[in-house]
């Protein structure tokens, strides 16, 4: 996970699609704009040949690394900040790491691999820097070489997104391969692609649009094609309307010359496109007839814009930052769905949160790490939905394959499930498939994450907060501290043996006032001692292990002895409590000692 960064003066975004790759660079002119001074592409078509984009072929990965180069070389010639991101072809190749560790070895680019949903985010965003539509509801539709991007957004906030396995490189393939084209193929193509878009309907009509914007080169084209009788040209295709029934008309067209062999010879289509046209404009045609658009506004702007600004916003966030706006409100979404105890989901993150800050001089991690971290404590639980046996096992399904989660890469998503996995029962081992296909990093990540996770789970075992905060000492072999809320280590994670980690227990007592019915307001007093966590240090010492071996040193849980007296449930956890939709860490309602339920906590 990438650490965050001061605002660049240039920033450069690439996006490597399954059609092509595209390199935009732009001068940051202020906060949430910038001004583009560059832009190339390079047709590779990474999703071209058998296998339904299984897999990347070797010349496809050539011509893909060799685009890379190039444009990194136009990015270093601006001198400017690089990010790039892959979509639908590189997401699905099961040789996809191959194709990243050449990218990042013999072209210097270290490519992230998003997935739909964070790909339609990415898109909305730089559609709202094109047109003026922020205020209005509005169905985005991006066509693509691999997948098409469908979301249903307003005031920058995304309603409803889902990404699809229809591309233009992907149905050419299957339904018209070798530029061959029939009247019973395009028929069969309009049929699945119907009824691909099927499962989105209900969301279309569930939130209606007032707008619908299309976006990508097929988009374009199709729109050029449209437009080709008007009698003024134009000088930029941004904001143009093109009516459903002008598009019909050009998908009519192209289909037939298709089908008559003469599709080359249609005025107006770019000769790289000739052969990925027909499967793109039956997409964007279905796609207006599916949910009953009378026009569509062509955005210019789709995702490398829309990386710009994601980045610039990130490069405004402070080190030791929570999750952003956009993924808090996703896993928010996640865990209202399948989490049947928010609040102690959320607890449990700030617990864990206090105990990654108080072991950083031990772990070496990252302060960005907190993310990956605070998105697993708060889904752990996720997978109860389907069972309490082998629920952790659930949770990894249920969030890897989610299709709510933004603001996260793909390698993220994979971590956050990862580290929610093994929050109990068996440590991370090399014969597991998906911790052993992680590399070096990312295995000690999820060792140090889940091994955190593990004990802060147990610090909450009743469910009932009997543990408001956690402070972490080192003591040498001779007894003597080193203070509190800090862990002296060599800082690079390698836990020298010199001595014990000790974790200290902040218990809480609740005082309800005398006389009150129940319902009216409770006032919650949390002094330093009162409640009985016994049964939580006792599990916590019980799961202390995975810490021991990333930390490299023994981890014993004991009650404070002499806490701040003034610590309450809100400061003692201030610059670690996460914000979600239990609310603050202290308002969810009356703390009562006593109740016990180890419904999900259990080893």
């Amino acid at each position: 996970m990438a650490s965050s960064l001061t605002t660049p003066e240039t920033l450069a975004a690439i996006d490597v699609g399954t059609n092509s790759i595209h390199l935009v660079v732009a001068r940051v002119t202020g906060a949430d704009r910038f001004e583009v001074v560059a832009r190339e592409k390079h047709v590779v078509r990474l999703g071209h040949g058998p296998g339904d984009m299984k897999q990347l072929e070797p010349d496809a990965i050539e011509r893909g690394v060799d685009a890379l180069a190039r444009l990194r070389a136009v990015a270093d010639a601006h001198r400017a900040t690089v990010r790039a991101v892959a979509t639908s072809a590189v997401r699905e190749a099961a040789n996809h790491d191959d194709f990243l560790a050449r990218a990042r070895r013999d072209a210097g680019v270290e490519v992230e691999v998003i997935s739909g949903v964070e790909e339609a985010r990415l898109i909305h965003l730089g559609v709202l820097q094109a047109l003026p539509v922020f205020d209005r509801r509005l169905l985005l539709c991006d066509i693509g070489g691999g997948s098409t991007e469908l979301l249903v957004g307003e005031r920058g906030e995304v309603l409803a997104a889902r990404s699809l396995k229809l591309g233009a490189v992907r149905l050419t393939g299957r339904f018209f391969p070798d530029g061959a084209a029939t009247e019973a193929a395009v028929d069969h193509c309009r049929r699945h692609i119907r009824a691909m878009l099927r499962p989105f309907r209900p969301a279309v009509e569930r939130h209606g649009f007032e707008v619908a914007v299309a976006s990508s080169g097929t988009a374009e084209q199709v729109v050029r094609l449209a437009h080709r009788g008007d009698r003024e040209p134009l000088r930029t295709w941004n904001g143009v309307v093109t009516s459903a029934e002008a598009i019909a008309a050009v998908t009519a067209e192209i289909a037939r010359a298709a089908c008559e062999g003469t599709l080359g010879g249609v005025d107006g289509i770019e000769p790289k496109r000739v052969d990925i046209v027909l499967a793109g404009s039956l997409i964007l045609d279905e796609v207006i007839r599916a949910f009953g658009m009378d026009s569509v506004v062509f955005s210019e702007a789709a995702l490398r814009e829309g990386v710009l600004l994601d980045t610039l916003q990130r490069s405004r966030e402070g080190t030791l930052r929570h999750l952003t706006d956009v993924a808090r409100a996703s896993v928010r979404h996640v865990a209202d769905a399948f989490d049947d105890d928010p609040a102690h989901s959320t607890w449990v993150a700030t617990l864990a949160l206090q105990l990654f800050d108080a072991t950083a001089g031990r772990h070496g991690l990252d302060p960005s790490w907190r993310d990956i971290l605070e998105a697993a404590a708060l889904l752990a639980n996720v997978g109860l939905v389907v069972s309490h046996d082998g629920h952790h096992k659930h949770s990894y399904y249920v969030i890897r394959n989610s299709d709510r989660l933004l603001g996260f890469t793909d390698r993220e998503i994979e971590l956050i499930a990862l580290v929610a996995r093994y929050h109990r029962k068996s440590a991370p081992k090399a014969s597991h498939p998906e911790f052993a296909v992680l590399d070096a990093e990312a295995q000690r990540v999820v060792r140090a994450l889940a091994g955190i996770l593990r004990i802060a789970i147990a610090l909450d075992h009743g469910h009932d907060r009997a543990v408001s905060a956690v402070r972490v000492s080192q003591r040498d072999e001779d007894g003597a501290g080193d203070g509190e809320d800090a862990v002296d280590g060599a800082g690079d994670g390698a836990g020298d043996d010199d001595g014990e980690v000790v974790v200290e227990v902040v218990p809480a007592v609740v005082v309800e006032v005398d006389g009150v019915a129940d319902g009216a307001v409770v006032v919650e007093v949390v002094p330093t001692v009162g409640a009985d966590p016994s049964l939580e240090i006792a599990t916590a010492s019980e799961r202390t292990g995975l810490l021991e071996a990333v930390l490299g040193a023994p981890v014993r849980v004991v009650l404070a002895v002499a806490p701040a007296a003034s610590a309450t449930l809100g400061s003692a956890a201030t610059s670690a409590s996460p914000a979600t939709s239990g609310g603050p860490a202290n308002s969810d309602g009356p703390v009562r000692p006593g109740r016990r339920s180890d419904r999900a906590s259990g080893p």
